[in-house]
């Protein structure tokens, strides 16, 4: 994949390079990726060592809340950033220009099932994401504190 004229070897770097883009500009840059899909940057601790990491997702709404989706694109395990806050539920939140901290927890029951509609209507593609993989992809709830 070519970001700003350059290569970029893994999914990972690109995220990383959204990320680093989307937290320089305060959101002016990455708040709205591919056709309108809107995304935020997440800043978890580490489940191991405590520091800090940050990561761009996709978001939807819910009331005051954002929701997220840990579908590591269908893989067989969840990615790092959930792991990550399993462990350290609290976290800090940056959608566009605006900061806040947030409570994380996994959705389940109706609730999950609404909210997974909610998603898929925003990227279709966690529907293939899903079929890839046994394990049922979390939906996370970022409550603000």
């Amino acid at each position: 994949m070519i970001v700003d004229g350059r290569p970029l070897e893994s999914g990972l770097e690109w995220v990383a390079e959204h990320t680093r883009r989307y937290r320089e500009s305060e959101g002016a840059d990455g708040l709205m990726w591919r056709d309108g899909v809107p995304t935020l940057v997440v800043v978890t601790r580490t489940a191991d060592t405590g520091a800090e990491r940050r990561t761009s997702l996709i978001h939807g709404p819910h009331g005051d809340h954002h929701v997220v989706i840990a579908s590591a694109g269908g893989t067989d395990h969840h990615p790092r950033w959930y792991r990550n806050l399993v462990a350290h539920p609290d976290v800090r939140v940056q959608v566009g220009a605006e900061r806040f901290h947030a409570r994380a927890r996994t959705a389940g029951g109706p609730e999950r099932d609404h909210l997974w509609s909610t998603m898929v209507a925003i990227w279709p593609d966690y529907e293939c994401y899903q079929q890839r993989t046994d394990r049922p992809l979390p939906v996370v709830v970022l409550e603000r504190v």
